[in-house]
């Protein structure tokens, strides 16, 4: 997601979309153990977003 996608977003938008990336974070790491993920860059990009979201709401 774009950061000029993100400033257009309220803050509550904001915190549930941080609860959401957090908790597919959470899920992706579960799998990449069990070796269920394949594309291992996808958790690089969920955590860009979650960087990127907390640098707004800050």
């Amino acid at each position: 997601m774009k950061i000029t996608e993100l400033k257009q977003k309220s803050q509550k938008e904001l915190q549930k979309l941080l609860m959401d990336n957090q908790e597919e974070l959470r899920q992706m790491r579960f799998d990449l153990a069990s070796g269920k993920i394949k594309n291992v860059r996808e958790i690089r990009q969920v955590r860009k977003d979650i960087a990127r979201i907390l640098t707004i709401l800050k």
